[in-house]
């Protein structure tokens, strides 16, 4: 099947943070690109033994994105206990779940901009020990690769579309 939805690839090599950053912006927008055009019940239609949808996807990597970066990063006590869940309730709109993510995803661009430095280590200790802003973009970056991953799958089963 032809790619439908295929884009290049980040060429941004002007520094550490920078490659980062447009990596992990990469990954986001493959996600993003996944729910792109569904409706409600295509965006909840569960195609897969675990029960895995588009739209628990975006709802876990929200998560992520507040726990990783506004908890462990930033301090802040809000994101200290998101569930990660990917059951999304019933009474919740697609279109506010992918616009919760949005915001996630400027208010972690902000976070990282304000550590300003790689180097810069968490608030909040990761298994007993601070970690560098660098390892926690490696993490986050990694878990949107592979969410990504199962959004590429779960859209082709749902209406043929393919590429990342």
């Amino acid at each position: 099947m032809l790619e439908s939805q295929r884009e290049r690839v980040p060429l941004n090599d002007g520094g550490e943070l920078d490659t980062a950053m447009a990596f992990l912006a990469f990954a986001r927008a493959c996600v993003l690109k996944k729910v792109d055009g569904l409706d409600e019940e295509q965006l909840r239609r569960r195609l897969v033994v675990s029960g895995t949808t588009l739209l628990g996807l975006v709802q876990h990597l929200t998560d992520a994105e507040r726990y990783w970066f506004g908890h462990k990063v930033a301090g802040d006590a809000r994101y200290a206990d998101v569930d990660f869940d990917m059951d999304v309730a019933a009474d919740r709109r697609a279109d506010e779940v992918v616009a919760g993510y949005r915001a996630a995803i400027a208010d972690s661009d902000a976070l990282i901009r304000a550590a300003g430095d790689l180097e810069a280590r968490t608030a909040h200790p990761v298994h007993d020990d601070t970690r560098t802003l660098r390892w926690v973009l490696a993490h986050i970056t990694s878990e949107t690769v592979r969410h990504a991953g199962h959004a590429d799958i779960l859209r082709e089963l749902i209406d043929g579309v393919t590429g990342r």
